[in-house]
């Protein structure tokens, strides 16, 4: 039962993470780091995504990490759970903001996601750093609202 309650609280661990991340790493450290470089790069062409072996190279490190060290806090059994919750939410995330850019929006989520992100890349890009959802850009003051998105016709998904 521990392990099906610490699933969603790793889902939401990691919608934090993509959030700290993406604010203070890709654009805080304006190119000094990997991801930040990688990052920049998807800003200026947002066909432009990491590879996937690296995004697998991350994830298999993320758990390798993450597992032992909430298992040492919490014990295995919560730990096996929120370390799954984190990893799907992260593979989820990856789905969510390639399609954003590569397909047309099913549903309303599907558009309100391609609405949030596209103002996040051609309206502010200190804004909207939470790709899946609006959550901690409300907590922490950087959600920003629009009706229109304009968007470059050469950028346009």
């Amino acid at each position: 039962m521990i392990a099906v309650l610490a699933f969603p609280l790793g889902a939401l661990g990691w919608s934090l993470a993509e959030y700290l991340i993406h604010r203070f790493d890709g654009h805080g450290m304006r190119g000094r780091t990997p991801f930040s470089k990688e990052h920049l790069a998807h800003h200026r062409d947002p066909r432009t995504f990491a590879a996937t072996w690296k995004k697998v190279l991350v994830a298999v490190a993320v758990t390798a990490l993450l597992f032992p060290l909430v298992s040492f806090v919490s014990g295995p059994v919560f730990a096996g759970g929120f370390t799954a919750g984190f990893v799907v939410m992260y593979a989820t995330y990856e789905i969510i903001h390639r399609r954003i850019h590569t397909h047309a929006p099913i549903g309303a989520y599907g558009r309100w996601a391609r609405h949030h992100h596209l103002l996040h890349h051609h309206q502010d890009p200190a804004f909207n750093h939470g790709v899946t959802s609006p959550l901690w850009d409300i907590v922490f003051r950087t959600h920003l609202v629009r009706d229109v998105v304009e968007v470059p016709r050469r950028r346009a998904p």
